[in-house]
């Protein structure tokens, strides 16, 4: 009350005279009630305080952890028309089976004959080939011809050239001793005409035959002039005859070994023809084979890309899918990028398949029921579309590591990836203000890791 007024009022006295409200007492079931929530505050309190495994939640799909187990479509190689189809979709097939059938749509493949045809162009290009280089070594020989008979002919050109050089000295030796007698006797011829003419001492027969002498030594030398002029004749003939051997035969093995490089040229053309023919050759009976499309691995037809008999298909033109018949069983989840530094490989991760019911509760995978244990394999080194990243998730051997067998690829996945244990008020207060998660320890450098190994980093 206010006690506003001086006055002081008696409540014991106003109870025992007032007997209705001795009859006003408590409820019993209020105060239930009010046992109740205390004790429900109570556990409440102590709930927040319960541990909390705090985890990264992401989506995804069931795919293949190697490539080669993925679904995969098969290509036809070359352009055509689908002939004959062999399979049928859901069929299992087996690595090599036929799947189709296709038939030649380019003029340049109509010929039936055209690989027998094509052999026939190698082999006589080949013929003409080798003769060619029969001829190259017949030029060869040819040339090796010419150079000896060239320097056998120079030889002897060379040994007439001395011949004649010798002769020139000889003559001209002999003429200067003649021209010496041709002196002597003129001499002599003036002292008798002296004599005769002057003093008569020597008869006019004497005379004579000293003229008569005179006049035979004049004529040798005349003689051996003419004869060494013919000398230095032969000599500039035997010259003039050796310079037109090396000419002559110069333009011989000039000519041969033009036609040697020619015939040559001849035949590295004729190589190259060869090899193109040979490769076209090659290509053709390698397309002749691509006319049956082979399934690639063991598997069963998904779906085919293309319907019916005789409809047109590119080169590298998908024509069916196949999924391979026991892939190695992944998940692929793709997580945030501002979550990529807090997953390391190795992390424990708890999934849920659609098609299997499960009750989840993220923080006590203890709890949880139908979902399925695995760890990181995989953490990819750039983002994907979307701003996020991809990892790969393979069974668990530490936890119930055995997924159905009746997951197929492309199934949703809901998944968590398991981090820290902290109470559960800390995590309400962690996400009120938009706190990362805590760690263990620090994440490896190396977002991929070692092989079934965690590496372990004291956090600072």
């Amino acid at each position: 009350m206010l006690e506003i007024s001086n006055e002081k009022i008696d409540y014991k006295e106003i109870n025992e005279k007032v007997h209705s409200l001795k009859t006003l007492t408590p409820p019993r079931n209020a105060r239930r009630l009010a046992y109740i929530l205390i004790l429900l505050l109570f556990i409440l309190i102590g709930i927040l305080f319960l541990p909390w495994q705090q985890n990264i939640s992401a989506t995804g799909k069931v795919t293949a952890l190697r490539p080669s187990d993925r679904p995969q479509v098969v290509q036809s190689a070359i352009a055509g028309r689908i002939k004959e189809w062999r399979i049928q979709e859901g069929q299992p097939i087996k690595k090599n089976d036929t799947l189709a059938i296709i038939s030649e749509v380019k003029v340049d493949y109509f010929d039936p004959e055209l690989l027998k045809r094509l052999q026939e162009q190698v082999a006589a290009k080949r013929e003409g080939m080798e003769a060619s280089q029969g001829k190259v070594k017949a030029l060869d020989q040819q040339i090796n011809a010419l150079q000896d008979a060239q320097k056998f002919s120079l030889e002897k050109a060379r040994n007439k050239y001395e011949q004649a050089r010798l002769k020139v000295i000889s003559d001209s030796a002999n003429l200067q001793a003649e021209q010496v007698q041709y002196g002597i006797a003129k001499n002599q011829f003036a002292r008798y005409d002296s004599l005769y003419r002057n003093d008569g001492l020597i008869s006019r027969t004497d005379w004579e035959k000293r003229q008569l002498k005179l006049q035979n030594t004049y004529a040798k030398v005349v003689a051996l002039q003419n004869k060494l002029l013919i000398s230095k004749n032969k000599l500039i003939n035997a010259r003039i005859e050796f310079n037109s051997l090396i000419a002559d035969y110069t333009g011989k093995i000039f000519k041969s070994q033009s036609e040697k490089n020619s015939t040559q040229a001849y035949v590295a053309n004729a190589r190259g023809e060869l090899s193109k023919l040979r490769n076209k050759y090659a290509n053709t009976e390698i397309r002749s084979q691509q006319y049956y499309v082979l399934a690639p691995q063991n598997g069963y037809i998904v779906k085919a890309l293309k319907s019916g008999v005789g409809e047109m298909i590119k080169a590298n033109e998908a024509i069916a899918t196949v999924m391979p018949a026991n892939p190695s069983i992944a998940v692929e989840l793709m997580v945030p990028a501002r979550d990529v530094p807090l997953i390391e490989k190795g992390r424990h991760v708890r999934l849920e398949f659609d098609g299997w019911p499960a009750l989840q509760v993220s923080g006590w995978p203890s709890v949880s029921v139908g979902t399925f244990g695995g760890q990181v394999k995989v953490i990819d080194y750039i983002i994907s579309k979307g701003g996020k990243y991809r990892l790969l998730i393979v069974p668990d051997p530490e936890q119930d590591g055995n997924w159905p067998k009746q997951l197929r690829a492309g199934s949703g996945v809901y998944g968590w990836v398991m981090l820290k244990d902290v109470p559960i008020w800390y995590e309400f207060w962690r996400k009120l203000n938009g706190f990362p998660p805590s760690l263990y320890e620090e994440p490896s450098d190396d977002l991929q890791g070692k092989d079934g190994k965690k590496k372990k980093k004291a956090k600072n």
